[in-house]
């Protein structure tokens, strides 16, 4: 092996200028692919991050995934002898039945942390300014267990809505546009016409607008008497120990409970299905750049099997057997393989620190953010792999070619 391995590497270094064009295109499209991917990856994992880290990965409402079955369709079925219409449910006040019995069957559960949600619609009144916003009533003491929120604090604190029972917690953007600020005093009025003056005992910034406008905490209790559902919630959050388990425990949730359990996957489908569409079309393109430069090596390669028809003779007629011959070709593609991997990873390395240092501000964004780069050891050992399975390939057809050579007819056209 190390004879056919020098006979390869003098081959190769025979051609010192199209081996070298050959050896770079590997190591650029092994820089471009994990430069590229990188960027790919890291902006979904950062996506996917936020998305999991500021959402419960599972949330339970007050809603049943199928419409309630109607007597006299329970009783006839769909034989067709009797059908109504125009049927109105009874008014009745929306929320989730027993729910004390559901937060014991899930917090009985080893991986799963869970806090009662009651949210609601109402307005906002402020120096005759009006906003319409989201409220969101939790037990102060379990809002850690599953929200981020504590994270996003940026005056005062979740401490103040513990220690204050008509305390309220608002986004940034909500503040600015009505002109608020730490420890005011705001009315907010239910649609039931209830109103309550609950005082600010801290603002957060999420970094997302819509959410920093729209979103308020307070106290469960005070939520209840707002909204005028006392003793009732109408949502449950749950958080998980192993995020990607989702949308299994919410099956399973779901068929014990009867209420609609939705993971943050379902909640995400169209985003998750166009990250998936992405990534395909990533790895399709930065592919294409490793199977252009395996041309490359095909062309050297079998430039080589031309010229050196007579060495390839004399070796047989020497006794080296094709599947030696066949051996040292596809040995010359390995080395500008592995030689490609072994510059070309380095210089990727390079290319992804570059990116990491590029600050930029989107429009709309208040501060500049970096980009998002991932450094799993996944994506180094398919550019590697990848890289080294093109070079081989590449040189398959040309080492198979030499492998057929006749001696007998190369020598005597030389004599």
């Amino acid at each position: 092996m190390r004879l056919l391995a020098f006979i390869a590497l003098k081959h190769l270094l025979a051609r010192k200028r199209q081996s070298i064009v050959s050896l770079m295109g590997i190591v650029l499209g092994v820089a471009f692919f994990l430069a590229i991917s990188s960027i790919m990856q890291g902006s979904e994992e950062d996506f996917i991050k936020r998305l999991v880290d500021n959402s419960p990965h599972i949330t339970i409402s007050d809603e049943f995934r199928n419409p309630r079955v109607q007597p006299v369709d329970r009783l006839y079925g769909d034989k067709g002898i009797v059908s109504i219409s125009g049927v109105k449910p009874l008014t009745e006040t929306r929320g989730i039945r027993g729910y004390e019995k559901i937060l014991v069957y899930l917090e009985n559960q080893p991986d799963i942390k869970v806090s009662p949600v009651l949210t609601g619609s109402s307005i906002i009144s402020f120096a005759g300014q009006e906003k319409g916003v989201t409220i969101n009533g939790m037990i102060p003491q379990e809002i850690d267990r599953v929200s981020t929120i504590r994270d996003y604090m940026v005056e005062g604190s979740l401490d103040r809505l513990y220690a204050n029972p008509d305390g309220v917690l608002i986004g940034v953007t909500l503040a600015k546009n009505l002109s608020l600020a730490l420890n005011d005093t705001i009315t907010i009025s239910a649609q039931n016409g209830n109103v309550r003056t609950l005082k600010i005992v801290g603002i957060f910034k999420t970094g997302r607008s819509g959410y920093d406008r729209s979103q308020v905490f307070m106290n469960l209790k005070r939520a209840q008497a707002l909204l005028g559902r006392i003793n009732r919630i109408n949502a449950i959050l749950v958080k998980l120990d192993q995020p990607n388990q989702a949308l299994l425990r919410a099956h399973e949730i779901e068929a014990v409970i009867k209420y609609k359990s939705e993971s943050w996957q379902e909640q995400s489908e169209d985003l998750m299905s166009t990250l998936a569409i992405r990534n395909k079309i990533m790895y399709t393109v930065v592919s294409a750049v490793l199977v252009v430069a395996a041309f490359g090596i095909y062309n050297v390669i079998s430039t080589v099997v031309m010229e050196k028809h007579r060495d390839i003779a004399i070796l047989k007629s020497m006794g080296f057997p094709a599947s030696d011959i066949r051996m040292i070709f596809l040995i010359q593609g390995v080395l500008l393989g592995v030689a490609g991997n072994l510059a070309g990873v380095p210089l990727g390395v390079i290319f992804m620190r570059a990116m990491e240092e590029i600050e930029f501000r989107p429009p709309g964004s208040t501060e500049a953010i970096s980009m998002p780069v991932s450094w799993g050891m996944e994506q180094f050992a398919i550019a590697a792999t990848f890289a080294l399975s093109a070079a081989v390939l590449a040189s398959f057809l040309p080492a198979r070619k030499a492998s057929h050579v006749q001696p007998v007819d190369i020598l005597r056209g030389g004599l």
